[in-house]
């Protein structure tokens, strides 16, 4: 049976780690499946609304009846295991550790009911195992997975995890955002406590719009580089 982007498959026809536990209780014993399921990136600056977006997926998915697995970066430890957007919808979420394995992470979560979609926060954060392992989840348990993050560091820098999306993922979406003069702003300068852009330091610093603010490259670059 074929309907929209889900197909109905008949239980003999699943492998072991796709079957939904406990049963959905489904005419004949089948269960749904994603038709294809695809590793998103969608990428931004700061304050383009990355988490917002999150939330909405995460609740359109849960809307409909589907079970989703959301997954933050335990390095970030603003909000603890929660996601929270700067318009104020927040999220529980569950956090997960540079060395842990997302693939196991994901099985588990299969053990115990169907999974429908993978959400990850600050995917920036991921190391380049993390991101196979993501697609691992879309290619061997037909789970889609939309990963969302910074895609630069304050220097201009890819990150670990974004350059691993921007390599392997099928989808690239970029959520856009303005710089102060306007123009779409794709790069994010970090601020020192006296309100200066800093130019050097480490990669990873957490922080909000008290630390960082978004710009266009030619603005990026004068803060960065001088005039």
């Amino acid at each position: 049976m074929n309907s929209g982007r889900w197909i109905l498959l008949p239980r003999a026809l699943l492998k072991p780690q796709q079957l939904p536990c406990p049963d959905p209780g489904l005419p004949g014993g089948e269960a749904y499946l994603p038709k294809m399921a695809k590793l998103y990136f969608y990428y931004s600056a700061m304050n383009a609304g990355k988490t917002t977006t999150l939330l909405q997926s995460s609740y359109n998915y849960r809307e409909r009846g589907m079970n989703t697995l959301v997954l933050k970066p335990c390095i970030d430890d603003r909000h603890g295991a929660r996601i929270h957007s700067r318009i104020g919808l927040e999220m529980a979420a569950e956090n997960f550790t540079p060395e842990q394995n997302l693939l196991e992470l994901a099985d588990s979560r299969v053990a115990e009911q169907l999974l429908h979609c993978v959400l990850v926060d600050e995917a920036q954060f991921l190391t380049q195992a993390q991101v196979f392992q993501l697609s691992e989840v879309v290619d061997q348990r037909k789970i889609p997975v939309l990963a969302y993050g910074l895609r630069t560091d304050f220097q201009g820098e890819l990150f670990e995890g974004s350059r691993h999306l921007l390599a392997w993922a099928d989808e690239l979406c970029e959520i856009k955002t303005i710089c102060h003069c306007g123009s779409k702003a794709t790069m994010v300068v970090r601020l020192d406590e006296q309100g200066n852009p800093a130019r050097a330091g480490a990669q990873v610093q957490i922080g909000g719009n008290d630390s960082y603010v978004s710009m266009c490259r030619r603005h990026f670059k004068e803060s960065l580089y001088g005039e």
